[in-house]
């Protein structure tokens, strides 16, 4: 799972989380359908938004069919989003994933150094390439735009160098997610809305490339590969004033599309998009205005986290013990009510605030020393966390079968570490309290 757009599902309301989760599923269920079970692993927070804007702007494009049981739902069923939307979303993100394993190979990424790795990985991206351009087509969308994007990005990459500005190299990622976006217009059978929709796409394309060079460019600086960023020698001052202009051009451009129903459009296009921005440069503790990226910057990668605004700062397992939490509350996973904890030891508490340790479940416990389970127990038990979210919203969460400590896979809350009031306005982001009290335990700004 990959995309810059990662909506806790907590801090959405009911109804808006059990439509994120419908197109989800109804992404995931296109790509079993049309591309094989193995390309499941393709789906991805982006490019379900396709799905969603088909969705939104006609009702008859809203459809819906029954899914099966599915361990991340819990083994429950549950209703999936269906029609030409879904199938273009699937396309889209196999496309995305073809570009990606492609990248790899080319800089040859850890295992994609391997010749053996290299050539599997090669034969599966050439196949997704494949199918992602005949379902296009049997949408009526152009799949050139998408497939070209992959060796003009390559062309942009080698020409770039010192002095280059940095839009030269996000061109054609934003030129692909722009078609991709206004192609929905002609699926939903409202072509008018078709350049505005564009407009949204390439400012969305834009940011998408900047986040992800921001996220990665430690990584790729300790292992000497292309980063965007370094290679034009672009100040994390000037990427920031582009991703921050990049997301009011989206919500301008979104003003001008006919919807029937926008409220999760503009929750994925404005407010996440906005998070995501917000996320990926307060994790390499440079806010907008700040110091030029230079080797010595530690920009963040997928997993340091710096200190959250107004907050403590996460250290660790060692950071967690009994009684620490914030404004002199016991936080260990539902607030003051001692959530993984039945008073008989110490439990590891949150270092981090967050609204989903106030709605997800909190068994298995957090205890010192680690409560460690066999492989049956242990599978029966990662089933059930994984049902539960605790894997994604849970931080942090006990291993499985070790019973250590582990980090949340989406940073806790999307809501994490921003303002109570960016958090708050347009959403209830508790679902106990249902509402931004500082004060209140189950609150995110607890």
């Amino acid at each position: 799972m990959f995309g810059i757009l990662r909506p806790c599902r907590h801090s959405l309301s009911e109804d808006l989380a059990r439509e994120w989760m419908s197109h989800m599923c109804g992404l995931c269920l296109a790509l079993r359908d049309d591309h094989g079970q193995a390309s499941r692993v393709a789906t991805n927070y982006d490019g379900l938004v396709v799905s969603v804007l088909t969705a939104a702007q006609s009702e008859a494009q809203a459809g819906k069919r029954t899914a099966g049981r599915c361990p991340l739902r819990g083994m429950r069923g549950a209703e999936a989003a269906d029609g030409s939307g879904a199938h273009l979303a699937a396309a889209v993100s196999l496309m995305l994933a073809s570009a990606k394993i492609t990248d790899h190979i080319e800089d040859g990424d850890g295992l994609y150094a391997r010749p053996g790795v290299r050539a599997v990985a090669g034969r599966v991206a050439a196949r997704w390439q494949r199918g992602a351009r005949k379902a296009s087509s049997g949408l009526g969308f152009e799949a050139g735009a998408l497939t070209a994007v992959v060796d003009r990005q390559r062309e942009a990459e080698l020409a770039a160098g010192e002095g280059t500005d940095v839009l030269t190299v996000t061109r054609p990622t934003e030129e692909a997610t722009g078609e991709a976006f206004a192609h929905t217009a002609v699926l939903a059978g409202v072509p008018a809305n078709a350049a505005p929709l564009q407009e949204a796409g390439r400012l969305f394309g834009r940011v998408a490339h900047l986040l992800d060079a921001v996220e990665d460019r430690e990584e790729d600086l300790a292992n000497h590969a292309w980063n965007p960023l370094t290679a034009t020698g672009t100040p994390v001052s000037r990427a920031r004033e582009l991703c921050d202009d990049a997301v009011l051009g989206v919500e301008l451009a979104l003003g001008e599309v006919a919807f029937t129903d926008d409220r999760l459009v503009r929750v994925l296009l404005v407010q996440e998009l906005r998070r995501a921005v917000a996320r990926a440069f307060a994790h390499g503790g440079h806010p907008a205005g700040g110091d030029p990226l230079s080797p010595g910057h530690p920009l963040s990668g997928g997993h340091q986290h710096g200190p959250d605004h107004g907050g403590p700062e996460h250290h660790g397992p060692e950071h967690h013990g009994p009684g620490h939490g914030h404004s002199g509350h016991g936080h260990d996973g539902r607030g003051s009510g001692g959530h993984g904890s039945d008073g008989s030891g110490p439990a590891h508490t949150s270092g981090k605030r967050g609204c989903c340790t106030a709605c997800v479940c909190g068994t298995p416990e957090l205890t010192e020393p680690p409560h460690s389970r066999g492989i049956l127990a242990g599978c029966a038990t990662a089933l059930f966390m994984c049902g539960t979210c605790q894997f994604c919203c849970r931080d942090p969460h006990p291993g499985p079968w070790s019973g250590e400590p582990r980090d949340s896979w989406c940073d806790a809350c999307e809501c994490v570490g921003e303002a109570c009031g960016s958090c708050c306005d347009a959403v209830n982001c508790c679902k106990v309290c249902k509402k931004c009290d500082c004060e209140c335990d189950c609150c995110c700004c607890g």
